[in-house]
């Protein structure tokens, strides 16, 4: 079966690439891919997917001399890193800050994302009560829903709002919406007496009817984890309590910190009554002058009458498609709007209720709620993610910063003064080729664990692993005024650690090691360094260059540091003067001191 890739870029763009089961296709930055991202977080060739016994298979990386070169920054189907995965309907493919959904091409295909199920819920059964249905909303065409998806995208007018509205504040929204959740019954049996007409009885049992609903949707709603079910449940929902002819979930768009953009809206979902409403749903625009007011005034809103209201003469998006009553209800919990639900009457001699307005901005904040949980799901398994990779190379309060507060670290280049640390193995180049690649990767992995625990422990960041050496970074992401400090007492304590590590090592049958460690402190550029293939945290400049010099000149068991790292300390360590060291391309020589730490 083929299948279509519905694509959202890290700049908002959109798009739909159809999959034919015949051919390979190719994911990545480069602009001969098979499908091409405008993503700096992608790879030049980040994936591919190929048909494996008819089913659609995402790889990570690309084939080269029969080997597969992976990505740099992963491949995430669902929120969770794979190397391989089959795919299935409705799967979120991530590559960088580029999103594709992937959508069996069975499916109907629109603006709705592919993640929805195109197909409407069917009406539930009725209960085993002798309660009549709920009965059908005045101007409603009929409880059978038959739902069709809008197969035309939403557009947008801006003209003003007309003089007759309802509203309903946010508070009042969130404080009915938590009545609803707690309440069960919305009359006990003991108090309907013969004093109540029939009619009267058969409305009490429409709204304990409704409310059960809400209920049981706010139950429901707790444990969903997918948007599809979430905004099937809840365009079913007003359906049902309202005579709406076309409802439009739209969702805000978000930074990548989280924060709401109340002026950009995209649908989510969108659907009509039935089919004899279908074409002028899927032709109809949606007014930015009521979404804007609702996102940002938080009210819910509606706009009766626009036909006879003055203000709507000029405003085709009502007028002209003869719409005159509009609800819009926002997404809003306490804390944030994540969007709003948009129902109209497509009816010129219909309206809604002040009681239809109640209904959906019912509807819309349990639906709010359950939006606010999977963003949150999805927003710690991202960090989550992250915080993995990070924790191998920083300390975890320096990870905890970088996830709080990501904008206030300048990473891309940026000059900063910062002390290096450089350590290396002596004589392990001989060691290596007497001994087996197995007990050479033993060794190396105990002593790294070792030095790195010491490093984090005193705030370093480790930037790489250099064969049977290792760089450190003190002073960056964050700086502080113990920098050098930190690094000369981390140098002290792998020494101090690798007296202790070479009795068990000897007790392993390894042979004793010694390291020798160089520091210096200076201005380096700081930041995400490399090619478009591969980057990584970094620093640059003389002052790498020079610690490494004096890591160099270093014997087994020496610390020796440059004079700027001893001006730089504010504590008292055992130092004494050394040979200056003379380095290439520099007339005068450096200062050099050594650190007793014995």
């Amino acid at each position: 079966m083929n299948a279509i890739l519905k694509i959202t870029e890290a700049n908002g763009s959109t798009r739909e690439i159809p999959l034919d089961q015949n051919r390979v296709y190719l994911i990545g930055r480069a602009k001969d891919n098979d499908v091409v991202l405008n993503d700096r977080r992608a790879s030049r060739k980040h994936a591919h997917i190929r048909v494996e016994n008819e089913k659609f298979v995402l790889v990570d990386g690309y084939e080269l001399d029969g080997e597969i070169k992976r990505s740099v920054n992963k491949v995430y189907v669902n929120d969770e890193p794979h190397l391989e995965k089959e795919l299935a309907a409705g799967d979120e493919i991530t590559i960088g800050t580029s999103t594709m959904i992937f959508v069996q091409a069975a499916a109907r295909v629109d603006e709705v994302p592919a993640s929805l199920d195109p197909q409407p819920p069917a009406a539930p059964p009725p209960p085993p009560s002798v309660e009549p249905q709920i009965p059908v909303p005045s101007g409603a065409t009929g409880v059978d829903l038959a739902v069709t998806e809008v197969e035309k995208s939403v557009s947008y007018d801006d003209k003003p709002l007309g003089n007759t509205q309802f509203f309903i504040s946010g508070n009042e929204i969130i404080e009915k919406s938590a009545k609803t959740s707690a309440a069960k019954e919305f009359i006990p049996s003991d108090q309907i007496t013969d004093a109540v007409t029939p009619e009267e009885l058969k409305e009490l049992r429409r709204k304990a009817q409704i409310l059960d609903m809400l209920y049981e949707m706010s139950k429901t709603l707790g444990t969903v984890f997918d948007l599809k079910e979430i905004f099937e449940k809840a365009t079913d929902l007003v359906f049902r309590v309202t005579p709406s002819e076309r409802v439009v979930a739209l969702l805000a768009d978000e930074t990548v910190d989280g924060k709401i953009l109340d002026y950009s809206l995209y649908p989510i979902a969108a659907k009509a009554r039935d089919s004899s409403s279908e074409d002028l749903a899927e032709n109809s625009t949606i007014s930015r002058t009521i979404t804007q007011k609702v996102m940002r005034d938080k009210v819910a809103l509606l706009s009766q009458d626009a036909k006879t209201d003055k203000q709507f003469l000029g405003a085709e998006s009502i007028v002209a498609q003869g719409v005159r009553s509009t609800i819009c209800a926002p997404l809003i919990t306490e804390s944030n709007v994540h969007g709003v639900v948009y129902a109209d009457r497509l009816d010129p001699f219909s309206a809604f209720s002040q009681e239809d307005l109640e209904l959906i901005s019912a509807v819309a904040a349990q639906t709010a709620v359950a939006v606010e949980t999977i963003k949150a799901h999805k927003r710690l398994a991202r960090e989550e993610v992250a915080r993995a990779n990070y924790s191998r190379f920083m300390p975890e309060y320096v990870v905890k910063e970088l996830l709080d507060k990501p904008d206030s670290f300048k990473l891309g280049g940026v000059n900063q003064t910062v002390t290096l640390l450089f350590a290396d193995i002596r004589g392990f180049t001989s060691f290596s080729e007497e001994e087996n690649p197995e007990k050479i990767v033993g060794l190396l992995n105990r002593y790294f664990t070792a030095m790195t625990e010491i490093i984090f422990e005193n705030g370093g960041t480790l930037d790489k692993y250099l064969g049977d050496g290792l760089m450190a970074i003190f002073g960056a992401p964050t700086a502080s005024a113990k920098d050098a400090d930190n690094a000369v007492t981390t140098a002290v304590a792998m020494q101090k650690r690798l007296v202790d590590l070479n009795k068990e090592l000897k007790i392993d049958g390894f042979p004793e090691i010694s390291i020798g460690i160089g520091l210096h402190t200076g201005v380096a550029t700081i930041g995400y360094i490399g090619s478009e293939q591969r980057s990584e945290y970094t620093a640059i400049g003389d002052t790498v260059n020079l610690a490494s010099r004096l890591e160099s000149s270093a014997k087994g068991g020496q610390i020796l540091i440059s004079e700027a790292t001893g001006k730089a300390c504010t504590e008292t360590f055992q130092i004494r003067k050394c040979e200056p060291l003379r380095v290439k391309n520099r007339v005068q020589p450096v200062s050099l001191f050594e650190v007793k730490w014995k």
